[in-house]
């Protein structure tokens, strides 16, 4: 991390994202909120947090749309255009306009698609390649400590100065990231001609994964696990209130323990990345993502607590392992198509496992979700961990050298 912020540029980016992040965690929450404090209804407050994840489903299109413009410059545009959107929230007043708040969360969805993949391909172009694991870690630590906060300071906003303060400041954050892209000093490469048509063009991300033993394995392995990674979302309720007899409530303060081992995770990723490789990292964190699981079965407060804790953990190395050998693997111009893809194939697979996981707890013991969620866990760990792909660079039949392994650029 030192060396990552003797970094300039890096140091830079990262001052404007915790604010950025402060302002974005304070608004979710207080949005749905106000929904339901409009309208008295559960389903429009939950409507807000369907029409943010709804632009999901454009993640592949909005990647190219970051391979095919400077990335700097497109953060800089998605900043100011997301800021002015947050700032139409000042004409909500009545139950009739509520429809002005799930618009804002739907141009907050395609801003954050836009981001994400701009983000990745401008990082790895703007730290040298030993630093990635460092950026992508520091941004993880962020985002996990703030949520230890950022949602409570949202809610106290919201009952202390009311929704229209939360918007302006909320808008207001946006001038930090756009302060520090103003301030970067990266030169990026200027983008190659379009080439094939644009179904293929789309399509080239899923491509470049496929062909790449290494990537292939990784994001296999971390989609199988995520098609039970939802239980977890219906699970922690059973775990609190039918294992440990806690009142619903008590699900925060697990939260709140999760999060503070997601902060440690986030902390010790880069070190671990460069000590085990990022796919090892990845078949790890779901190792110990199961025994942190296998924890919460009994109905014992102490082992649940250090399950919890390790679950949080593992996501950070999970997510950091699998970036970190995104772009690695890929070359500039196909960064966004990639980070895209990825994300598609990773959180579908979770979306889905929440709705089976709500269906099935409703007839299924919570303890059989969490052992089977561990018994996915530990054999698509194995299956990883076993592959030879996966061996550090230079161990006894590991792979070959990164620059070897990158493809060819996209014709």
């Amino acid at each position: 991390m030192r060396r990552l912020l003797a970094h300039r540029d890096a140091r830079v980016y990262l001052a404007g994202q915790v604010f950025s992040l402060f302002g974005d965690s304070c608004l979710w929450l207080a949005m749905g909120i106000w929904a339901r404090a409009l309208t008295g209804s559960n389903a429009q407050a939950g409507l807000v947090f369907f029409f943010y994840t709804a632009p999901a489903l454009l993640a592949p299109a909005l990647g190219l749309l970051a391979d095919r413009v400077r990335r700097r410059p497109l953060l800089l545009a998605v900043n100011v255009l997301t800021a002015g959107a947050v700032l139409a929230l000042l004409a909500v007043h009545s139950p009739g306009q509520v429809w002005l708040i799930d618009g804002v969360m739907l141009a907050y969805g395609v801003s954050s698609q836009v981001m994400g993949p701009a983000q990745a391909a401008l990082l790895a172009v703007m730290v040298p390649a030993e630093l990635l694991p460092d950026a992508n870690a520091a941004l993880r630590t962020v985002q996990e400590s703030l949520r230890l906060i950022a949602p409570l300071a949202g809610a106290g906003l919201f009952v202390a100065a009311g929704p229209h303060v939360i918007a302006v400041i909320d808008a207001a954050s946006f001038a930090f990231p756009v302060a520090s892209l103003l301030m970067l000093r990266v030169r990026e490469p200027v983008p190659g001609p379009a080439g094939a048509g644009w179904a293929s063009q789309v399509a080239a991300g899923v491509r470049h994964i496929w062909r790449i033993a290494e990537l292939r394995q990784v994001l296999i392995a971390a989609a199988c696990t995520t098609t039970v990674f939802g239980f977890a979302e219906t699970t922690s309720f059973a775990i609190t209130t039918d294992g440990l007899r806690r009142p619903a409530a008590f699900v925060g303060i697990l939260g709140a323990v999760q999060g503070i081992g997601a902060v440690g995770g986030g902390l010790s990723a880069a070190p671990l990345v460069r000590r085990l490789g990022e796919g090892r990292l990845v078949g790890v964190a779901m190792l110990v993502a199961a025994a942190g699981v296998a924890l919460t079965i009994p109905p014992l407060l102490p082992p649940v607590i250090a399950g919890i804790i390790l679950f949080g953990a593992a996501l950070p190395w999970l997510v950091v392992g699998l970036i970190t050998l995104a772009q690695r693997l890929t070359p500039p111009q196909l960064q966004g198509r990639v980070y895209a893809a990825a994300e598609v194939l990773v959180t579908t697979p979770q979306t889905v496992s929440i709705a089976v996981g709500a269906a099935l707890i409703a007839v299924v013991d919570y303890q059989v979700l969490l052992a089977v969620m561990a018994a996915v866990f530990t054999v698509t760990a194995a299956c990883l961990l076993t592959r030879p792909e996966q061996r550090p660079a230079g161990s006894p039949g590991g792979r070959v050298k990164a620059e070897s392994a990158t493809p060819a650029p996209e014709p």
